[in-house]
């Protein structure tokens, strides 16, 4: 743009080296103007596109196309990146006049004759146009995007997917906002210290910490992860551990913020938009742009996942049965008992204490354990900017360096906060890519919600939340690391069933000692974390494999069971659920306890038929992680290959071709099952 309007003008990159988002100077109030600037000018573009009178081509329609929306991708961009993390209510409600607005331009692009035929013009003669691989696969990609987004439909279907689009893009913030609300409306506030029995001093200091800040006596448990997981693993009193079972299992299920409403007309319009489209159900027009490609696939996966894991998770239970029966007399085992007798059966089977082992990872440290792993790896190394601006106090930011070439910018948002959805994501503010005719680098969000530091010591993360940090660390490598020409090809962009991989595969370097001795060491006195000590956590690392996998494909099963049927046989959520996940329900069921009414991944995410990615992308990292223990897990050569063939590439190739280029075959397909000890 040659001249930037005042309503755009915070939402510009700041004036620096790095570009950054000027968090200090948006405000609420900023968004809407911007936006409605923003889609002007894209509009604008858009009619020069169509009335370029020049034959079409790459430049001149693919490419404009690809650029058009450059500022609307900025300002919308920086909302809803910021909508799960930050905010009060008015910030949260932008979101109902906001979605409507981009989903009519999404609509008013995807359904667009003109442009349509212009594009098609291109792809029918790509091969005669001189193109390298990535504007090839930009090509195909533009082009399937608009013939399976209702291009080519009638006038009469094009203006009912319309209204579809603009209904659903109301709906998943609203299930958004009633989540995040039923999980703030309940607190189990203590004032009697002998109601704390067995939950450790940290989380005993951080309630004490959450009531205070409350103006209340005594200690506050909320819903938030790092909250309620110490209750839940270690408190003796079963009672309260049924207590906040229930609460957070019942999470927007019959309470002030009911989501089956919303969940029952999402499924409904998903399956009317696929058969709009020529699809039979919304789950066959989904997997058709993902590795697995058919439900079909999908449940042969799974079942072929579910034998070996009802086998193993069955054995788990009479395990913990059998420890609860020998402690404590229980013999009515309950799912609040799960996370409580596993606790006692890890220490007792691997003298393994989850509460001596956080010692050993303090956040600080940790975060520079992780950075030494990724320079080891791929030769990046990652410098505070204290002075670039952040949306909370608690935000770190780092740029990336490689040498002193500038990779992008990592901002760490890692504490639990009230208007914070639970759980850990990785987002961004900027792909990397051509925008405004340079190719720039990225910037990235790593969003957690781990144990916070309270007055008397630091943030100490358990074995699950270090893992958790590696996760989308990966995550975020996938963006850092690209290498790719154009944005909508770059980084993370691709399918859904093969973006688990960068992020899965870090995992494991949390378990390998060569990793844990450059960080894990005490946090009073700096001791390092004893060698017998790693084994006995590496040997713990299956323990209730069978149990947790297990879970696993009973979501995976939810998500099918939600969007692989014409949901006109759904009767209502409860049922649904219960039918769906009737093949692997080991424990009673409890009343009002709904998973779906808190299923964000798939009614609020980008989840929906595409959950089982997760196991999926498991096996991809199980068979990726052999090839780096089979060479060494700092082995320069192979990190050379998983960086050039799977984390710079993107969406620039099929993701099979791309791994097949890294590992030099397909992925052994129980490579999963055997990491796990599940089969021979």
């Amino acid at each position: 743009m040659s001249q930037i309007s005042a309503a755009l003008q915070p939402f510009m990159p700041a004036d620096n080296e790095f570009g950054n988002v000027r968090f200090d100077e948006i405000r609420t109030e900023h968004y809407m103007p911007a936006v409605d600037e923003a889609l002007a000018i894209a509009y604008k573009r858009l009619e020069e596109l169509k009335t370029n009178p020049a034959e079409p081509d790459f430049d001149n329609t693919i490419l404009a196309l690809e650029s058009l929306g450059e500022e609307l991708g900025m300002t919308a961009g920086i909302y809803f990146t910021l909508f799960g993390t930050s905010g009060d209510e008015e910030f949260q409600k932008l979101a109902e006049p906001l979605s409507p607005k981009l989903a009519t331009f999404d609509s008013d692009l995807s359904l667009d004759a003109g442009l349509f035929a212009r594009v098609r013009s291109v792809y029918d003669r790509r091969d005669t146009l001189g193109l390298n691989a990535e504007q090839l696969r930009l090509v195909e990609e533009t082009y399937t995007g608009f013939a399976r987004n209702g291009a080519q439909l009638p006038p009469e279907k094009q203006e009912r997917l319309r209204a579809i689009d603009q209904e659903l893009s109301t709906l998943s913030p609203q299930y958004t906002q009633n989540l995040l609300k039923a999980t703030a409306a309940f607190t189990l506030h203590l004032s009697d210290e002998a109601d704390l029995d067995g939950i450790p001093e940290g989380a005993r200091q951080a309630a004490a910490q959450e009531a205070e800040k409350r103006k209340l006596e005594g200690w506050v448990f909320t819903l938030q992860q790092p909250s309620m997981q110490p209750l839940m693993t270690y408190s003796t009193r079963r009672d309260l551990r049924e207590k906040v079972y229930r609460a957070h299992s019942s999470r927007s299920f019959k309470d002030d913020f009911d989501n089956q409403d919303l969940i029952l007309r999402i499924v409904r319009l998903r399956h009317e938009r696929a058969q709009l489209l020529g699809y039979e159900t919304h789950a066959r027009y989904t997997l058709e742009r993902r590795m697995a490609q058919t439900p079909e696939a999908v449940l042969e996966f799974l079942d072929r996942l579910h034998k070996p894991l009802m086998a193993a998770a069955t054995k788990d239970l009479e395990d913990l049965k059998e420890i609860a029966a020998r402690l404590d007399g229980i013999t009515d085992f309950m799912p609040w008992d799960t996370g409580y007798y596993s606790e006692k059966l890890k220490r007792e089977r691997y003298d393994l204490d989850e509460e001596e082992l956080r010692t050993y990872f303090p956040l600080e440290p940790t975060l520079q354990g992780m950075f030494e792993v990724a320079g080891r790896l791929y030769g990046i190394t990652f410098r505070p900017r204290k002075e670039l601006a952040v949306y909370h106090k608690d935000v770190q930011v780092f740029e990336v360096l490689e040498g002193e070439r500038h990779m992008g910018l990592l901002y760490l948002d890692l504490f639990p906060r009230e208007e914070k959805r639970g759980g850990a994501w990785c987002t961004g503010y900027r792909s990397q890519g051509l925008r405004h005719g340079k190719i720039l680098r990225p910037h990235v969000a790593v969003v957690c919600s781990f144990t916070p530091p309270t007055a008397t010591r630091p943030s100490l993360l358990r074995l699950d939340e270090v893992t958790t940090l590696y996760h989308e660390f990966g995550h975020a490598l996938h963006s850092l690391l690209s290498e790719c020409t154009y944005t909508s090809l770059s980084g993370s962009s691709v399918f859904w069933d093969f973006v688990e991989l960068p992020s899965q595969v870090m995992e494991n370097w949390v378990y390998e000692p060569e990793t844990l001795d450059l960080f894990a060491k005490h946090y009073e006195n700096g001791t390092p974390i004893p060698a017998e000590l790693v084994q006995r956590m590496r040997k713990a690392r299956i323990f209730m494999a069978g149990w947790g996998g297990l879970r696993q494909v009973s979501f995976g099963l939810l998500d099918m069971g939600w969007h692989n049927q014409d949901p006109a046989n759904i009767k209502d959520v409860p049922s649904q659920e219960i039918a769906a996940m009737e093949s692997t329900q080991l424990l009673p069921r409890v009343e009002g306890s709904i998973m779906s009414c808190s299923f964000a991944h798939i009614f609020a995410g980008g989840y929906s038929a595409g959950y089982y990615s997760y196991k999926w992308a498991e096996v991809l990292d199980a068979d990726a992680f052999g090839y780096f223990q089979e060479q060494g897990i700092f082995n320069k050569a192979v990190a050379k290959r998983f960086r050039e063939n799977v984390l710079a590439r993107g969406n620039t190739a099929p993701p099979m071709d791309l791994y097949v280029a890294f590992r030099g075959r397909q992925p052994d397909p129980d490579a999963l099952l055997r990491r796990d000890g599940l089969i021979g």
